[in-house]
């Protein structure tokens, strides 16, 4: 039987403050500290890098400043008609999607609950596991923003965002000459 793809439904705000990053790095680095501590105190040996920061000569990424990825990867792609944003989110129901547009940005977030439970005569199992993600776009002149549409299919959100009539004929092609 095939899955019909679920509409969702894009939000529009006059305007929105960015949500706070919160502290999420807290935990790592505490742990980063501990573990230094273990090796100053472990005297025979010195493990240590010449700097505790660099390896190799380059510099270790600092948790808090990091740019690591916390939202699922997403594909934007420009067509001639419009722009299309993909993004496989597995295990995420479409009621736990939600995309807001307010000042031409569009925020696209989503948040996992799972819990498993297990029990048996010897034993009791119990796992949770939660997650959210948060992803916004400028997006860019030409896109008309009454028009977006959103749909979810097999783990899978594809937003469409169409392009204005006067953005389609804007497009130049330019020529490359050899020198």
């Amino acid at each position: 039987m095939a899955e019909v793809a679920t509409k969702l439904p894009v939000k529009t705000e006059k305007s929105t403050a960015p949500a706070p990053a919160g502290n999420w790095t807290a935990p790592f680095e505490s742990l980063r500290r501990e573990v230094d501590r273990l090796f100053d105190d472990f005297h025979p040996f010195d493990f240590r890098l010449p700097s505790t920061r660099s390896l190799f000569g380059r510099e270790l990424p600092s948790l808090r400043n990091a740019d690591w990825p916390v939202a699922p990867a997403m594909d934007l792609v420009e067509k001639d008609k419009e722009y299309e944003i993909t993004a496989e989110l597995p295990g995420i129901d479409e009621k736990n999607v939600e995309i807001k547009l307010a000042n031409h940005m569009l925020t696209i977030k989503g948040e996992k609950q799972e819990e498993k439970e297990q029990k048996d005569k010897d034993y009791y199992l119990s796992e949770r596991r939660y997650g959210s993600f948060q992803r916004s776009f400028h997006l860019p002149e030409g896109v008309d923003a009454d028009k977006i549409d959103a749909s979810f299919a097999k783990g899978v959100l594809t937003v469409k965002l169409p392009k204005t009539a006067e953005a389609q004929k804007a497009e130049k092609k330019i020529t490359v000459k050899a020198a």
